[in-house]
C-alpha cells in the first residue's frame, strides 16, 4: 500500500459524515459516497447538513485532499477499508435492507484480496454473515475472513451528545474470524479512544439491539406509569426523582410524548421480527413496548384537548403552539419524531396548530401547521402551549411569563398555576 490508506465509507449521514471527518483527522484519505446528490453537492461546497459536524470542520477535512464526497461507485476503487453506514428502515414492519444490500453489491465490484468491510448499520443478528457476505463472495469470487476480513461494530451516535460523541464512545467490534476481529479492531483503534471486541457479529449485531431494546422498554413503563398515576393524582415525576435516589438497583426514565429518531422507533422492531422469524414466538416485552409508546401521542393530545375544555376553549378554532419538533433537544433531527402526529392529531380536532423549534427546517412539517418562533407575542395569543422538546433554544422563564396555559411533557418548566405536567 503507497500514501494514505483509503476508506470508503458508505452514506454521509449522522453516523456516515463524522466518521469520515474522523478518519481524514487521523491521516486517511476518504471517499464518502452517498445516493442523495443534493447532499454530496452541499458537502463538496463546505456545508454540513449533520449539526455535530461544523462547516468548518467539514472545509478543513476537504482542504487537506483527503476527502471525496461523491455519488460516483468508481470513486470507491483501490479501497483499503470500507464501512457500510446506510439507513435501516422498517417496511409495514419488517426491516428494509435494500440500502445494505446496494452497498453491498457496489463494494463487492471493486474487491480485492485484502480489503477489510464493516458494516455499522442496525440490524438483526445474521446480517453480516447471511446477508453481506454472500453478496461481497459472489460477486467478488473471494472468501470472507480468508481473502478479505469482514466485520460488524454497531453505531452508537446520539446526535447532540456535547460529551459522548464518536470519538468518546466506546466501540463495539467483531469479525467473522479471529484475524478479521484484529482488522476490524486494528481500524477503530485508529478512529475511537476505546474498542471492545467481542466473539462474534451476531454479539456485536445483538449488543446495538440489546442497547436501544432496554431503553424503550424503560420509557415504556414510566410512560404507562405516568398515565395511571394521572388518574390517579400522583406525582409520577416526584415518584421518579425519589426512586433515583437509591444508590443502587434503579435507573431513572423518564415519561415523553412518545420515542422518535431511527433507533428507539425502529431497532427494537428488528430483534422482534428476528426472534419471530427464527423461532416462531413473540418477543412480548418489546411488542408491548411498541403499544406503549406509539400511543403516547395521542395521549398527548388527549391531554391537550382535555386542558383546552377545562378552560372553556373549543377545541375548534383554538390556537395551540407547540414548542418542539424534533426527537431529541438540541438538535433539528425530526426522524420519527412524535411531534408530527401530536400536530396532526391536534389539527384533526380543529385546532389552529403553531410549530415552534428553531432547529427544524419549516418546509419538514406537515401542511397542517404553522411555522412559528416562539416569542412573547406567540405565547400570549395562544390558548395552550405544549412543550415538547426541551431545546436550550427555549426560555422556560418567557414561557412561563407569558402563556396562559401550559402543557409541559418533559417537566422542564418551573412550577406555575398555568403549568401542568405529563
Amino acid at each position: 500500500m503507497t500514501g494514505p490508506e483509503h476508506l470508503v465509507v458508505v452514506g454521509q449521514g449522522y453516523v456516515g459524515l463524522p466518521l469520515a471527518m474522523r478518519a481524514v483527522a487521523v491521516g486517511m484519505r476518504v471517499t464518502g459516497i452517498d445516493l442523495d446528490a443534493q447532499r454530496i453537492a452541499g458537502l463538496a461546497a463546505g456545508t454540513s447538513h449533520v449539526e455535530d459536524i461544523t462547516d468548518d470542520e467539514l472545509a478543513a477535512a476537504l482542504a487537506t485532499g483527503r476527502y471525496l464526497p461523491t455519488t460516483d461507485p468508481a470513486d470507491v476503487a483501490g479501497f483499503d477499508v470500507a464501512v457500510i453506514s446506510v439507513p435501516t428502515p422498517l417496511a409495514d414492519g419488517v426491516p428494509d435492507l435494500g440500502a445494505v444490500e446496494a452497498a453491498s453489491a457496489m463494494l463487492a465490484s471493486h474487491m480485492r484480496p485484502g480489503v477489510c468491510v464493516v458494516l455499522e448499520s442496525t440490524t438483526y443478528p445474521g446480517t453480516t454473515t447471511e446477508l453481506v457476505a454472500p453478496i461481497l463472495e459472489e460477486a467478488s469470487g473471494l472468501v470472507a475472513g480468508v481473502d478479505f476480513d469482514l466485520g460488524y461494530s454497531p453505531e452508537r451516535i446520539d446526535p447532540g451528545n456535547p460529551t459522548h460523541g464518536l470519538v468518546e464512545t466506546p466501540k463495539v467490534v467483531s469479525g467473522v474470524t479471529p484475524a478479521s476481529l484484529d482488522r476490524v479492531q486494528g481500524f477503530y483503534d485508529r478512529i475511537v479512544d476505546e474498542t471492545v471486541p467481542v466473539a462474534d457479529t451476531g454479539t456485536a449485531e445483538l449488543t446495538k439491539l440489546l442497547e436501544n431494546t432496554f431503553r424503550h422498554v424503560n420509557i415504556a413503563l414510566v410512560n404507562e406509569l405516568a398515565v395511571f398515576a394521572n388518574e390517579l393524582g400522583i406525582d409520577v415525576w416526584a415518584a421518579v426523582d425519589a426512586a433515583a435516589t437509591k444508590p443502587f438497583g434503579f435507573m431513572p426514565f423518564r415519561p415523553g410524548p412518545g420515542v422518535g429518531g431511527h433507533c428507539l422507533p425502529i431497532d427494537p422492531s428488528y430483534l422482534s421480527w428476528k426472534v419471530k422469524r427464527s423461532t416462531g414466538r413473540d418477543f412480548r416485552f418489546v411488542e408491548l413496548a411498541n403499544e406503549v409508546n406509539e400511543q403516547m401521542p395521542r395521549y398527548v393530545v388527549d391531554r391537550a384537548l382535555a386542558r383546552l375544555e377545562r378552560d372553556g376553549v373549543p377545541a375548534a378554532g383554538a390556537t395551540v403552539a407547540l414548542l418542539g419538533m424534533s426527537y431529541k433537544r438540541n438538535t433539528g433531527d425530526a426522524r420519527e419524531t412524535p411531534s408530527i402526529p401530536i400536530a396532526e392529531g391536534l389539527a384533526g380536532a380543529g385546532v389552529r396548530v403553531l410549530a415552534c423549534d428553531p432547529h427544524v427546517d419549516p418546509a419538514s412539517l406537515p401542511a397542517t401547521v404553522e411555522p412559528a418562533t416562539c416569542t412573547p407575542d406567540v405565547l400570549a395569543s395562544a390558548d395552550l402551549v405544549v412543550l415538547l422538546v426541551d431545546h436550550d433554544a427555549f426560555d422556560a422563564a418567557e414561557i412561563v411569563r407569558h402563556a396562559r396555559a401550559v402543557l409541559d411533557t418533559r417537566r422542564w418548566l418551573p412550577e406555575a398555576p398555568s403549568v401542568e405536567a405529563l
